[in-house]
């Protein structure tokens, strides 16, 4: 969990910024299968996009974070609750939350002690989601260009817990105690210049551990250096990146 907190609190700013938002389709999905709408519990909140999309339609969203530098550039709004508590311990009351999300995080916990706070935190009925980004794919010139040698260069310095989302939240690796709900095909579709694109590349963890080894920075300069030449200025791309899910209904 220290390694989680201190790459993610570096810079929350910038994190923040290029960061895709989640679409509306996901939250309606996700909404729909909700038995009340009372009280949801957005877990590893980051910068709040998925508290947000949450506070649409839920009368209260409680959003944690283990980091007080996220929560601090986390969007604010009247019926979101931010508190910097860890996802295997909080403070909130037995049978309190209707739902219980986990964006982009769930493969940093530690299973045994959260799923036993999921379930005492838990209505009668409530659902349980996580969600993360798989990998993105844009035109097939800067797929092999960019993206490609750009994955190559990080390859070497993703956690292992990365590969739990990657693999798709398979019951191996997580040890998902609920009943398992078939969850939909979901994308983020964008429209980005390369400026963007390259700025949300440059969030993932990886990149930013790569940094800190002479060969990897070097060579990551260099390509980044020759993608200015991939596209006109202002361009834009088309960006697709599928969401790996799992979902469950965790009292019945």
């Amino acid at each position: 969990m220290n390694a989680a907190r201190n790459t993610f609190a570096e810079k929350s700013e910038g994190y923040s910024g290029a960061r895709p938002h989640y679409p509306r389709a996901l939250f309606e999905w996700v909404v729909k299968r909700c038995v009340r709408r009372e009280n949801a519990w957005d877990c590893a909140t980051g910068n709040g996009q998925a508290a947000v999309g949450l506070s649409r339609h839920f009368n209260r969203v409680y959003a944690t974070d283990i980091s007080e530098e996220q929560i601090s550039y986390a969007t604010s709004r009247d019926n979101i609750k931010y508190s910097v508590q860890a996802a295997e311990q909080t403070g909130f009351p037995d049978q309190s939350m209707d739902l219980v999300v986990v964006a982009q995080a769930l493969h940093w916990f530690d299973y045994t002690k959260f799923w036993p706070e999921v379930a005492r935190v838990a209505r009668q009925h409530a659902l349980f989601c996580a969600w993360g980004y798989d990998w993105l794919s844009s035109t097939p010139d800067v797929d092999e260009m960019l993206v490609k040698p750009f994955r190559e260069i990080i390859a070497p310095f993703w956690a292992a817990n990365n590969k739990v989302l990657w693999n798709g939240y398979v019951d191996a690796e997580i040890a998902f105690p609920f009943q398992r709900v078939e969850t939909p095909h979901v994308s983020l579709d964008m429209h980005w210049r390369l400026d963007q694109l390259l700025a949300y590349m440059m969030t993932w963890s990886a990149f930013k551990h790569s940094r800190s080894n002479e060969g990897a920075a070097s060579a990551m300069d260099k390509l980044i250096a020759r993608a200015s030449r991939l596209v006109s200025p202002g361009q834009r791309l088309p960006v697709r990146m599928p969401l790996k899910m799992v979902a469950g209904r965790i009292k019945d």
